[in-house]
């Protein structure tokens, strides 16, 4: 079993109010949640009920533009929540570079952030999709741009994203492993299944092959495995049955 088995809060943004979600998560047996920005407009709120249910949160995401522009407020929202890793999830498709040039310069804003948050006692990390793995017509791949940009980003490996770009999450997790201090758990569907959960899946019931990946993540930096599924139709369910799942990995 893994040692920190967390939970994407972002999953549990169309089940609100979030105390009853935390309570819910608590009682299933997740020690850990990870944060985004729709759960981030009262901290001290969040904390203690995060308290009340033996719950921390020792990882959050953040914008790329609230990171560069916004400094005081994460580092409040940070240390109030007490997370330990930063990591920026996502660029939106007219931010997206288009060539190889592009990605590299995106990749050294995020080594210029990583410097003023590693400089507050964070770690900081990029959190991928699938656009970072689809090849661009020069052949070079924009999750190796920004990684080579940024010699000391960290990686928060989404394996699903990644097999849903048609890459091997395997051999990227062999790849950039000195890199990966948190994992995203999410599972991919089966053909023509959970077309009203946009063709996600709880954990261990879709078609990624979490035997082999654990086998190679366990050769990796990771701390925090972090369930997560985009659309579930239940929380509940995607809840209990994706910590059973991991649990018994």
């Amino acid at each position: 079993m893994p040692r920190r088995l967390s939970f994407q809060l972002y999953s549990a943004r169309e089940f609100p109010p979030v105390e009853a979600n935390l309570a819910m998560l608590a009682k299933v047996g997740y020690r850990e949640v990870e944060g985004f920005g729709g759960v981030y407009g009262d901290p001290k709120a969040l904390r203690s009920t995060m308290d009340a249910n033996g719950l921390t949160m020792p990882t959050g995401h953040f914008s790329v533009d609230m990171l560069e522009t916004e400094r005081t407020k994460v580092l409040t929202i940070a240390s109030t929540l007490g997370m330990r890793h930063i990591y920026a999830p996502y660029l939106v498709p007219d931010q997206r570079p288009k060539t190889a040039a592009g990605w590299r310069k995106f990749g050294k804003r995020l080594a210029e952030i990583g410097v003023w948050v590693r400089s507050e006692g964070y770690s900081f990390g990029w959190h991928n999709h699938d656009f970072e793995f689809v090849k661009l017509p020069t052949g070079e791949v924009p999750h190796d741009l920004i990684f080579d940009a940024a010699p000391l980003l960290d990686w928060e490996c989404d394996v699903a994203w990644i097999q849903r770009a048609r890459a091997n999450p395997i051999s990227w997790i062999k790849r950039y492993g000195d890199r990966i201090t948190s994992v995203h758990v999410k599972d991919i569907a089966r053909a023509g299944e959970a077309p009203d959960e946009d063709g996600w899946a709880d954990v261990g019931h879709g078609i990624v092959n979490w035997n082999k990946v654990y086998g190679v993540l366990a050769k990796t930096r990771v701390l925090h495995h972090i369930m997560e599924h985009d659309n579930p139709s239940d929380l509940s369910r995607f809840a209990k049955r994706s910590f059973a799942f991991v649990s018994s990995i």
